[in-house]
């Protein structure tokens, strides 16, 4: 079975029926030499201890589940005694994994150090910047961790110098939110939860270099956060401006439009409107096409990519200019600049449309309609903007009361006021072409406002008239004396370029690129975030930056940090460090008492780690050309748009000032799939309360759900049903982790059940990296027991009492070719898996040698050796227990990786076709050292060429070592074979 297959059916037997793969145990006897098989009865969820009393061999066979906490319920399930459970155990993790911690620990062994050899290769190894909530690690976290941690251990092991950190993304909302509502101050909070997630990291093993942990909490940190602010101050890249924002009254700071869902904030659903606040912003459209072109050469996930492409939305067309009628009809001095895409149906715009932000909008509306528009506007305030934008949305809209005049025609045309235009994006005001465009077709019809088709298909049909035509094709309707501009008949390419010229020659437009890309809103109304280092002199209002030599600006302590419910952040109670005197001109001035968004601190942190200590630069100039970029940075797609693209802005920023040597911060993303909770179990209930099969109803809100334990379902077919209602079909479904769903696993629980190494193996046994996944507990009881198999294998079969020996069964005899075999296409498998980040399929080379290894009669060091440090990325802890028994003194974490050897990758059978002849009639299997006579013996005893063979008088044999064997039969002989 290849390596693919075998990992396909272990884990479906995993999946499916909790049967462990291993169903022929090999325990050799170091006493007798001999290897010793028995075969076992499937070992069930509710297996009791096997154990094969009287002899010196034992079984310990893990039972499922055990003392994991209940998704369902938080209760610890206590299924047997403290001492059957350490007879249950499949090898004493329990004693190896802390000790092995303790050793790492003690001996700094996973450090960087400071100063390196830079003629070595480098490998810089980066998980995204984790938030320290107060609800700890769930076993989703790991994932991606296990995955860099494997990668560290690899890249360690073949010569590299790694940098492989942890550090904290600290601040932000959740924490200053629980601190409002305990009354405990958020750095109090924030510094308990990092020593919780620190504790749950070392407890799985992964080898970061503690002593280059950061947090961006930390003055000696966020200094170096608001000196690149300066560095944009500088520049002009950071600016106040009146900009309407998501302001939530509940929270008391402005939300991102990603922080909105539903007309609500997305952590603990208040309401948010809109309303225009002065704001500091960093134009990041500066770069909008650095940002955009850059993309191409990062070897990132397409997908991820296309999603940056799309956020910034490059676009290219024309801005026009439409002016606004008076009351007698006639051209006002007030214009109305439109940007389209689609300046070849110009002569199809029959109405007008602004944004009810729009800051033209009051000069444009009439008395008559001054009201209902004013009211328009406030219900559009309570919008976000992807509510306001969603194409399935029914379209709304209040007519301003006033005209425009269409340049190319002459025609005056309606202005509208409706939300589905933003006043972010483009000019905030839109011309509306209905015959050729959904939604202004939708809101033309709703509106009663004509519709004129101006581009026809290219194959003159006239289609449904019925729907907007959206595409490219040929012009008509759109042709103009008073203009002098006659399009018809021309391609939409050629006749949006001829009306572009025509607007630029006129006046009344130009060539424009746009980008759906907005400025970054860098402003917070909360505590718990950098304070930005600018004053403002109290009699002008002007905006001082501070002196560099005056970082860090350090966050005041308060003991009230509510929020003050009027725009004015916390910061604003804390008088005494608010008020300021500006150094130059001695001025009485106020600090900014807005702080700096999360997002800030995230940014660069990168870079910090390369130089953690360095408190006269950012990160030192050489330290900085020889780790950067990031090699390898993995994390959820959550973070696919804006922490990627704002990293990416500051790098650039950065790299232009001559801070950084690269345009780029991250070679390679990775984003590790999500991993799902245990499939949860729904019956439904009509009013009355009785039981509905899911597959007779139509709509699921009408009906009430319950939820049922895993103990009283079945599968039947394709489906899981009742086990006592066989009739009644449930809905099963795996969900993402999360507290209020009740299916978090929490990875303690876990490793006190199974140890580390079994959690990091399953997790990465579980599938592909990049997929998602289903958490599902009896699966980790077969790496468990693996990982016991590769124990027992090595050390040796436990005593009566269940103890082991203080050694191995490692000898020191030649390996066989077979054992070389064996071993060389394993490393050549695990090599090869984990440098395409393919660790599933790595593990699953490494059950097929040891499935190969129990059949052996003796197991030579070199042999055992090398699988050892084969397993180790994986399994650090059992690997550097066996590596210590091997007689080995030091960690094995520097020890070179196993090299694959050419020669024991080849096989000694070649497949060899036979003639009769000259025609080909079958193929036989022989080594590549077959004399002539070997191979037609063999020939000779199959099946399928005996026939051609048997009894026949034979003239001569052709024989080609390794290519064919060609007998050729006399005359008669051949007669009576054919």
């Amino acid at each position: 079975m290849n390596v693919q297959a075998l990992h396909s059916s272990v884990h479906g037997q995993f999946e499916a029926s909790s049967i462990s793969p291993f169903r022929l145990f090999s325990l050799r006897s170091p006493s007798v030499g001999l290897s010793k098989r028995f075969s076992t009865a499937p070992f069930r969820r509710k297996s009791s201890v096997c154990r094969l009393y009287g002899s010196s061999l034992s079984c310990g066979i893990h039972v499922p589940r055990g003392r994991i906490r209940s998704a369902l319920t938080g209760e610890v399930k206590d299924v047997e005694e403290q001492k059957e459970q350490e007879v249950r155990r499949a090898y004493p993790f329990h004693e190896i994994e802390p000790k092995w911690q303790r050793y790492w620990d003690e001996n700094r062994t996973f450090r960087t150090p400071d100063e390196v050899d830079t003629s070595k290769p480098k490998f810089y190894v980066l998980d995204m910047f984790p938030y320290p909530s107060g609800s700890g690690l769930h076993v989703g976290h790991p994932l991606g961790y296990t995955a860099t941690d494997i990668l560290a251990r690899f890249k360690r092991m073949q010569g590299h110098n790694v940098l492989h950190p942890m550090g904290w993304d600290a601040f932000g909302l959740p924490a200053e939110q629980y601190a409002i509502e305990t009354g405990t101050h958020p750095k109090i909070t924030t510094l308990r939860n990092i020593n919780r997630f620190r504790s749950q990291l070392k407890s799985l093993g992964f080898s970061y270099d503690w002593d280059r942990e950061i947090s961006t909490i930390e003055p000696d940190y966020y200094k170096w956060t608001q000196w690149i602010f300066l560095q944009l101050l500088k520049r002009g890249l950071a600016y106040q401006a009146e900009v309407p924002v998501n302001w939530c009254p509940a929270l008391g700071t402005v939300l991102a439009n990603e922080e909105v869902v539903d007309g609500v904030s997305e952590r603990g659903g208040h309401p948010v409107i809109r309303k225009p606040m002065r704001q500091w912003m960093l134009k990041i459209t500066a770069y909008a096409d650095r940002l955009l072109d850059d993309l191409d050469d990062l070897d990132w996930p397409e997908s991820i990519k296309d999603m940056q492409r799309n956020w910034i939305g490059r676009s290219e067309g024309a801005e026009i200019e439409f002016s606004v009628l008076d009351s007698n009809g006639k051209d006002s001095d007030l214009k109305i600049t439109v940007y389209t895409t689609r300046p070849d149906t110009l002569f199809g715009a029959t109405y007008l449309v602004v944004a009810p932000e729009y800051s033209l909008l009051s000069s444009i509306t009439s008395s008559t309609e001054s009201k209902e528009v004013e009211e328009y506007k406030d219900l559009a305030s309570r919008k976000s903007e992807l509510e306001r934008t969603e194409l399935q949305k029914e379209k709304t809209g209040v007519f301003s009361g006033c005209y425009a005049r269409n340049p190319v025609n002459g025609e005056a045309v309606p202005i509208w006021v409706a939300d589905y235009v933003l006043g972010s994006y483009g000019t905030g005001a839109i011309m509306a072409v209905p015959a050729h465009d959904s939604r202004d077709h939708e809101f033309a019809t709703k509106y009663d406002i004509p519709i004129v088709v101006v581009v026809v298909p290219e194959d003159g049909s006239l289609g449904d008239s019925s729907k907007a035509f959206s595409g490219v094709g040929i012009i008509t309707n759109s042709s103009s004396p008073t203009s002098g501009l006659d399009i018809n008949g021309l391609s939409s390419k050629e006749a949006a370029s001829k009306v572009i010229e025509w607007a630029e020659k006129t006046g009344n437009g130009k060539k424009k690129v746009n980008y759906k890309l907005r400025d970054w809103l860098f402003a917070r109304q909360r505590y718990w975030g950098e304070p930005i280092p600018v004053l403002f002199l109290d009699d002008t209002g002007e905006s001082i930056p501070l002196s560099e030599a005056e970082l860090p600006l350090t966050l005041p302590e308060l003991d009230d940090f509510t929020p003050t419910g009027t725009g004015e952040p916390p910061l604003s109670k804390a008088d005494s460090w608010v008020k300021a005197t500006d150094p130059l001109s001695g001025k009485p001035a106020r600090r900014e008492t807005n702080t700096m968004p999360q997002w800030a601190g995230s940014c660069w942190y990168y870079l910090r780690f390369m130089d953690p200590k360095n408190s006269e630069e950012l990160v030192g100039k050489m330290k900085e050309m020889y780790w950067g970029p990031v090699d390898v940075y993995v994390g959820g797609a959550e973070h696919a748009v804006l922490h990627l693209l704002y990293s990416r802005f500051w790098h650039k920023v950065l790299y232009d000032i001559g801070i950084v040597s690269t345009k780029e911060p991250f070679k390679c993303v990775i984003n590790q799939g999500i991993i799902l909770g245990e499939v949860q179990y729904t019956a439904l209930k009509d009013p009355d309360g009785n039981l509905v099969s899911a597959d007779s109803i139509d709509v699921l809100s009408e009906y009430n759900q319950e939820r049922i334990p895993e103990e009283k379902v079945m599968k039947s077919g394709d489906y899981f049903v009742l086990k006592e209602s066989p009739d009644i079909r449930l809905i099963a479904r795996a969900h993402k982790m999360s507290k209020s769903r009740g299916n978090v696993v929490n990875p303690d629980d876990v490793v006190s059940e199974y140890g580390a190494d079994s959690l990091r193996l399953y997790e990465m046994f579980m599938g592909p990296l990049r997929d998602s996944k289903q958490w599902n507990t009896s699966g980790i009881e077969g790496v468990h027991r693996f990982l016991g198999r590769t124990w027992r294998l090595i050390v040796g079969p436990p005593s009566a009492d269940g103890s082991f020996n203080g050694g191995t069964v490692a000898t020191d005899e030649e390996p066989t070719l077979e054992q070389l075999r064996s071993l060389h296409k394993c490393i050549m498998k695990v090599t090869e898996e984990v440098e395409g980040t393919r660790f599933n399929t790595g593990i699953s080379a490494m059950m097929e040698f040891v499935n190969v290894a129990y059949k052996w009669d003796s197991y030579p060091r070199t042999i055992v050796e090398a699988f050892t440090l084969l397993l180790s990325p994986y399994a650090p802890h059992l690997a550097e227990e066996l590596w210590s028994r091997l007689g080995h003194s030091e960690s094995l974490a520097y020890e070179p990786f196993p090299k694959a050897n050419p020669i024991y990758l080849m096989d000694s059978t070649v497949v060899l076709p036979v003639q009769i002849n000259g025609k080909t009639r079958g193929t036989i299997q022989v080594e590549k050292t077959c004399t002539e006579e070997d191979a037609f013996q063999i020939a000779e005893q199959d099946e399928k060429l005996s026939k051609y063979l048997t009894g026949q008088s034979i003239k001569k044999r052709i024989f080609v070592p390794g290519k064919i064997l060609n007998v050729i039969l006399d005359r008669q002989s051949s007669k009576v074979a054919r």
